[in-house]
């Protein structure tokens, strides 16, 4: 195995690689990185490094040549202009996936986003809904992982290049600070809302199993929890205060970013280590 990760030094790349250093047993892992500094200690662990910009061809070609798979896992997210979110998360994806299914990758697994929804359903989502990237929390940010998306798979069935999309829910946990970054917009909700979250650690777990099970070509998984945690619950959690009134919120949509993992489940044999916030917290794993 030679497999190329972006997005290695972001909250979720920096946990998920040291793992695939592990599992992938001595193979190359390798790197497509902006901050060489902030991946020395990936580095240290045996990654090889490739200093440059996603939004380069030339960058992109130097990381991709001789690589068998990739895990995309780069993105542009928070406090970021539009029209960076669509040149990260939309052109970028899309120049990298046909130049990968051009150098002959094997396999190209894409992290996208359970936001991609959009509005709720009246039931958790599962992966053959349509994606939107509407509702309350619509922007560029899940809109650019839609059309990424649909460009990708695309590819897939116009070129070939097999194509697995893992969608995840609100990642949290090893102290990658997403649940102090959750009260921006957390006390505004509704007491009762609920939110569909997963762990880092399931999250390096169910990249490698979309990674690495044969014959998932063109197959989109959500990747979450067992138990999504209400608003006022994830506040107590992490300690903050309740606002007055919340309890007498009304919520729009209930069933917004609320998905299935019934899929992975059943075709990956994927059982969360962290099925639920709680547990995460019981086994000191925030």
């Amino acid at each position: 195995m030679s497999v190329l990760v972006t997005g290695a030094t972001g909250a979720v790349g920096q946990r998920f690689v040291p793992r695939l250093l592990q599992w992938a047993g001595g193979e190359e892992v390798r790197l497509l990185v902006r901050d060489e500094e902030r991946a020395v200690p990936l580095a240290g662990r045996g990654a090889r490094l490739v200093v440059g910009d996603l939004r380069e061809p030339g960058d992109r070609r130097r990381a991709l040549a001789g690589i068998r798979d990739v895990v995309h896992v780069a993105a542009a997210f928070r406090d970021v202009p539009d029209e960076e979110a669509y040149a990260v998360n939309r052109d970028a994806t899309l120049a990298l996936g046909a130049e990968a299914a051009a150098a002959g990758v094997r396999r190209f697994v894409f992290t996208s986003t359970n936001l991609v929804y959009g509005a709720g359903r009246g039931r958790p989502a599962v992966e053959t809904d349509e994606p939107r990237g509407d509702g309350p929390l619509a922007g560029a940010y899940p809109r650019s992982k839609t059309a990424a998306e649909k460009g990708l798979l695309e590819l897939h069935r116009d070129r070939g290049l097999d194509v697995r999309v893992a969608r995840l829910a609100f990642v949290y946990g090893e102290g990658d600070g997403h649940l102090e970054a959750s009260l921006r917009w957390t006390p505004h909700m509704a007491a009762h809302q609920r939110i569909q979250m997963v762990h880092q650690a399931d999250v390096a777990r169910a990249l490698w199993r979309v990674l690495s099970a044969p014959g998932l070509a063109g197959r989109v998984y959500n990747v979450a929890d067992d138990a999504p945690v209400s608003a006022l619950e994830l506040l107590r959690l992490v300690g903050a205060p309740v606002p007055e009134g919340m309890a007498e919120r009304a919520s729009d949509d209930p069933w917004h970013g609320v998905v299935s993992n019934a899929r992975i489940r059943a075709e990956l044999g994927f059982r969360p280590l962290y099925p639920s916030l709680w547990t995460a917290r019981d086994a000191g794993a925030l």
